[in-house]
């Protein structure tokens, strides 16, 4: 079992001590994870004051890895998102980013593509594109509720081409929209997880039999962007999700963990350690609900730069992977929405309020800018 020893003094916690990722210096190591709230209600999708003060109100975090926005209008696949495609877009983040500076704070933005997840709804009537002619079976919420996907165009090389250049100008767009980085999602069920996902992607060109070779060259493009390591890459290798229809009918649903999905991340991360990346944010599996240290540790060994664990971590398991060396950060979702001041109830020891996931995508200030800071009891 892994012991911490947490010290008396709130600086004793592992999670308040500075660190380094890449070229980015943090006061502390509370990540604040990308969150998707579905409050960019307008039509060109842009940042509005209500982001300036959410982000605003988290500045304590010694990161904030802002929501996913679009790269580009081809990559929308959920409502009420904002954009880094635009000029307008370009401006509406400044003035968020001027806030969380002002306030003492650090913020990158994650960069998104839903690919084959959208639907036609979000795309004037087209069929979303993805690796391959194959329906990866999901539910896409559109502004006329939940829609089941559609079987995808295959994007051709002229379309990848086109995209891995949509995240290079979005990168670039991040930075003069004053980001302090920028995040890769490759994660989850999306374009990008699309392609590394051998069930979805039976092309027989390099992009299939290589299936990392679509996100090595969006690194590439998107780092270019950049001078120093300021740019991360997250990762979900163990993202399983069991549908019980596809088990009736004797199928494997496409987003299955197993030996040889994690054996071709082994190697994609071996590859992401030489690109000049400022860290890998890695979500892992939470067995019974208690994270799984050693599904950390399988990369840790192969990637030498800054590692940022997520997902069902708290103030304690925080700690303690940090302290073990398995993790460099630790980012922290859910309890961002209702806990602002996230980093100060750790240093104190403080408790957290739940949210109320009925407000986590309904638009809005109540649910999104109401939440109180802790004021004694």
């Amino acid at each position: 079992m892994i012991r911490c020893d947490q010290g008396s003094e709130p600086g004793g916690q592992p999670l308040l001590r500075p660190v380094t990722l890449g070229d980015l210096r943090l006061p502390n190591r509370v990540v604040m994870a990308p969150l998707t709230r579905a409050r960019a209600t307008n039509s060109e999708l842009v940042p509005t004051d209500l982001h300036a003060a959410y982000y605003g109100q988290r500045a304590t975090a010694g990161l904030i890895v802002a929501e996913s926005a679009w790269v580009s209008e081809r990559a929308i696949g959920f409502p009420g998102v904002p954009g880094i495609y635009s000029e307008r877009q370009v401006a509406a983040w400044r003035r968020v980013t001027d806030v969380v500076h002002a306030l003492g704070g650090r913020v990158v933005l994650q960069l998104w593509h839903t690919g084959a997840g959208s639907h036609p709804d979000h795309l004037g009537g087209a069929r979303p594109a993805g690796p391959s002619a194959v329906d990866p079976g999901e539910v896409c919420w559109t502004a006329a509720g939940p829609r089941p996907t559609v079987t995808p165009r295959e994007m051709t090389a002229a379309e990848i081409g086109r995209t891995v250049a949509d995240y290079g100008a979005a990168s670039e767009r991040a930075r003069r929209a004053g980001f302090d980085g920028v995040e890769i999602a490759a994660n989850g069920t999306y374009l990008i997880a699309q392609f590394l996902n051998p069930r979805l992607n039976r092309r027989a060109d390099g992009y299939g039999t290589d299936r990392g070779r679509l996100l090595l060259e969006i690194v590439d493009a998107v780092t270019a962007a950049w001078d120093g390591r300021r740019a991360g890459v997250r990762l979900s290798p163990y993202w399983t999700v069991r549908d019980t229809s596809a088990a009736v009918r004797g199928e494997v649903y496409p987003y299955t963990a197993d030996e040889e999905t994690l054996a071709a991340f082994d190697g994609l991360v071996a590859e992401l350690d030489r690109r000049p990346l400022a860290y890998l944010h890695l979500r892992g599996p939470v067995p019974g609900g208690v994270p799984d240290f050693d599904a950390f540790a399988r990369y840790r060994k192969l990637f030498g730069g800054a590692l940022v664990a997520n997902h069902g971590f708290g103030r304690e398991s925080g700690n303690a992977i940090v302290e073990a060396g398995v993790a460099d950060a630790v980012s922290f979702a859910r309890p961002f929405v209702a806990n602002p001041d996230l980093v100060a109830r750790f240093a104190l020891g403080l408790g957290t309020v739940r949210g109320d996931r009925g407000t986590h995508y309904r638009g809005g200030a109540r649910g999104y800018v109401d939440y109180p800071i802790w004021a004694g009891s």
